[in-house]
């Protein structure tokens, strides 16, 4: 019997590794969607972060399973939610140093939002939160820290990969860890046994 085709509507590397780690063979691709011009929209709007990582993973989703049809298309976003506040990634490492500064020995969330779409309609959606509180690192840990990380971390939300020495900057984390990489992976997997895309 033929599986369910998966498709990643995103060019993430990070979610694409964990995707193939986990057994799911599929086509990464770009959803074709204007972020920024989207979250502009969502918070003039006044949108929570919770609510503008949901309606870009849909928007994510839904976009790029018009360009396939039949496939079940994974939408994926994230923000980091401090004080009501939605943080982008950071453009520098200079920018990147003072949000880390800012968010120093106090606790933000990140939410993220998976949906899968098929044939143009969502048909799932899931928007777990992790809650991260950082440790009161000392300004020249940061800036060691900052020189080994280089630009890598400007990929992520909030200058850090939790999978690597990004792990030092914490003193306290609850929540999923496939939720603070960015890709909810359980209730997927378990979406994609339901629909055929693995074996049950």
């Amino acid at each position: 019997m033929m599986r369910r085709p998966v498709v990643l509507a995103s060019t993430s590397s990070a979610r694409r590794a964990l995707l193939s780690a986990a057994g799911v063979e599929h086509e990464a691709i770009s959803p074709g969607v204007d972020e920024d011009a989207a979250k502009a929209s969502l918070l003039a709007d006044n949108a929570t972060p919770r609510e503008v990582a949901d309606a870009l993973a849909e928007l994510k989703a839904v976009r790029a399973s018009g360009k396939r049809p039949g496939a079940l298309v994974i939408g994926a976003d994230q923000t980091l939610d401090f004080e009501g506040r939605l943080f982008d990634k950071a453009p520098t490492l200079e920018v990147a140093r003072e949000r880390l500064q800012l968010l120093r020995g106090k606790r933000h969330q990140l939410h993220s939002a998976v949906v899968v779409a098929l044939d143009g309609q969502p048909i799932w959606r899931e928007v777990p939160s992790a809650s991260l509180t950082m440790r009161p690192f000392s300004d020249d840990f940061l800036d060691s820290w900052l020189s080994r990380q280089g630009e890598g971390i400007l990929g992520s939300v909030g200058c850090y990969r939790l999978e690597d020495e990004g792990v030092q900057l914490f003193s306290k984390i609850e929540g999923d860890y496939f939720t603070i990489l960015g890709l909810p992976m359980l209730g997927l997997l378990d979406l994609l046994r339901r629909h055929g895309a693995l074996d049950q």
